[in-house]
């Protein structure tokens, strides 16, 4: 693979409309604290600029656990400091910064902060979060939604 910077103008692209976008700017950035982590939301569909998708930083200090809980739905992790142990279903993934890991819909995962940690996540904005042993699904955290 190759790092060559290609000009998609170049590359054939239609140029029947410009991409839409929509700056989210730090200043509207929510922040959702609890006893296990800081949750900055980034982007969601309350937000604006998505209809589907929400984008999330968590800081955790180290020694911090999340609970044992499943998302119906797939996320992204990407850690950009410190060091995880994210464990998912019966295995365990220590990473640093740089790695990503990719949790399949329904799949049992524990996030615990080896060292002070800050990482980005991404998925759908319309997640449910359970926890095992509970007989209803706690629905989206405030935090994706």
């Amino acid at each position: 693979m190759d790092n060559q910077v290609y000009d998609i103008r170049q590359l054939g692209c239609p140029k029947e409309r410009p991409m839409p976008q929509t700056p989210i700017l730090a200043s509207r950035a929510r922040r959702t604290e609890t006893p296990n982590a800081l949750m900055t939301t980034l982007a969601s569909p309350t937000q604006g600029g998505t209809a589907s998708l929400s984008m999330w930083l968590v800081d955790m200090r180290a020694g911090q656990q999340g609970p044992l809980h499943i998302f119906d739905v797939e996320q992204i992790w990407h850690v950009l400091q410190g060091q995880v142990d994210i464990a998912v279903d019966a295995e365990h993934a220590v990473l640093g910064p740089g790695d990503t890991l990719v949790l399949a819909a329904g799949a049992r995962r524990q996030v615990s902060a080896l060292a002070d940690a800050r990482l980005v996540v991404c998925g759908r904005a319309d997640a449910a979060a359970s926890v095992p042993g509970e007989a209803t699904s706690r629905g989206a955290p405030p935090w994706i939604s």
